[in-house]
């Protein structure tokens, strides 16, 4: 079930590879969550000292939250890997032009896990032929739509 998509992830990006992630959280993190007080618009997933971490995801706090707590909306928050899958991602993003780019959050038996994509920065006239293509789709639909009738 998802929680939240980074639909500008597919536009600004091709996607050639998916991984899924289990987050660190907090308490009041995860009550936000299930709320739907969250935005992955402008975040991004980093590598760095072997271990990956999510970047500029901004988690609104509720206003239950505990007093006692001063929480950050965008603090950097691990993400659970195993140590292969790292080096893959590693190996994976120190190739020229990729980048890791959160796309989904969801649960998974009651978890909050991250869908990130291995991805490639689309030029301007990739994003045109996109949205041509996307147009053309919804046509030949309202073609068939009207035939039908």
């Amino acid at each position: 079930m998802s929680i939240v998509d980074n639909k500008k992830a597919f536009h600004d990006y091709f996607i050639e590879e998916r991984f899924e992630a289990g987050i660190m959280l907090e308490g009041w993190e995860v009550k936000a969550i299930r709320a739907g007080r969250v935005q992955l618009k402008e975040a991004y997933v980093v590598v760095k000292s072997g271990a990956v971490y999510l970047i500029g995801c901004h988690i609104s706090p509720l206003s239950t939250a505990s007093t006692h707590i001063h929480a950050d909306p965008t603090r950097s928050r691990k993400l659970l890997l195993h140590a292969a899958e790292i080096s893959k991602l590693i190996g994976k993003t120190e190739r020229a032009g990729y980048t890791l780019v959160p796309l989904d959050l969801h649960y998974v038996k009651g978890r909050i896990k991250l869908e990130f994509g291995l991805a490639k920065g689309k030029k301007q006239h990739d994003k045109r032929a996109t949205e041509k293509d996307r147009e053309w789709e919804r046509e030949k639909q309202r073609m068939v739509r009207a035939a039908q009738k």
